[in-house]
């Protein structure tokens, strides 16, 4: 067996930040190897029988190999690629096959800003094995953070979080493209968005736009929130919004010319939109500017 795995301790400092690292690492399970490997404290250990429950979160990325992980839900099948969520409390178990083995890279965390990353619906509970396949850059993140945490530098639990999220990141952007890769729809997506940014000084009309592209409204409204987040209308009007601040801050021009020039007509209703949207009203960005 290769590998490498540490674990750490949080100080208040790491706390306060609202996401910080509890233990990393990786290993290669050979074939004919008995899982768990041994070393790891006794809070992580488990055996198949009884298996465990943890008092953090894990995201574990099988990247060769194969298996099987359980929760009280459901019996899952691992392949290469795979992405296990552990959450706290929830009692699982997982082992590669006996005769195949696998390769596994984790991470352990926890903090408030947690609840934040799992309030997304491809990172549910209910969905706690995602197949994402092999990717080199996500592996090099994972591999990233157990030299930090075995380095343990100064700043160390800060860069990790960020690292982390940017795991978190690319495994919701991995997912939401694998739906549209080469598919019509994302290229109708792509064609829309290049619609919208050529016409930031007015309103459009999303039901004519879809007939310009070929394709239902209800349709386009659909999988163009579910590409992008957000509904069409709601996506121009942020390039608008975005475009006049990009306008207030480096430009001489007056606020109610910017209004005119993203296509509103009336300058308190913009404004009112403005404050609404960003949280400050022009004016007053302009003026801390």
């Amino acid at each position: 067996m290769a590998g490498q795995f540490k674990y750490v301790t949080a100080s208040e400092e790491d706390l306060k930040w609202g996401l910080y690292l509890n233990d990393a690492g990786y290993s290669e399970v050979k074939p004919n190897t008995r899982y768990p490997l041994k070393g790891h404290p006794d809070s992580y250990f488990f055996n198949w029988e009884d298996g465990r429950i943890l008092d953090e979160y894990q995201v574990n990325y099988i990247t060769s190999g194969a298996g099987v992980f359980e929760t009280r839900k459901g019996v899952y099948r691992v392949q290469p690629g795979t992405i296990l969520l552990l959450f706290p409390g929830i009692w699982h178990r997982y082992r590669p096959d006996f005769k195949i083995g696998w390769t596994e890279h984790f991470v352990g965390f926890n903090g408030v800003f947690t609840n934040r990353i799992f309030k997304h619906e491809l990172l549910s509970k209910n969905n706690p094995v995602l197949r994402i396949g092999f990717q080199e850059v996500l592996l090099q993140e994972f591999m990233s953070l157990v030299s930090l945490v075995d380095e343990e530098k100064p700043g160390y639990q800060q860069i990790g979080a960020g690292k982390l999220l940017h795991i978190f990141g690319s495994i919701v952007s991995i997912i939401k493209n694998s739906e549209f890769a080469s598919k019509d729809i994302e290229r109708t997506i792509r064609k829309a968005n290049l619609y919208m940014r050529d016409n930031l000084n007015r309103n459009i009309n999303m039901e004519e736009l879809a007939g310009k592209l070929g394709v239902s409204y209800s349709t386009f409204r659909r999988m163009y929130k579910k590409y992008t987040g957000m509904p069409p209308n709601q996506y121009h009007l942020r390039l608008r919004l975005q475009k006049s601040k990009e306008m207030i801050l480096f430009s001489n021009k007056s606020i109610k010319a910017i209004a005119y020039e993203v296509g509103f007509e009336s300058i308190h209703y913009f404004s009112r939109l403005y404050k609404k949207k960003e949280g400050i009203a022009p004016s007053r960005v302009r003026s801390i500017g």
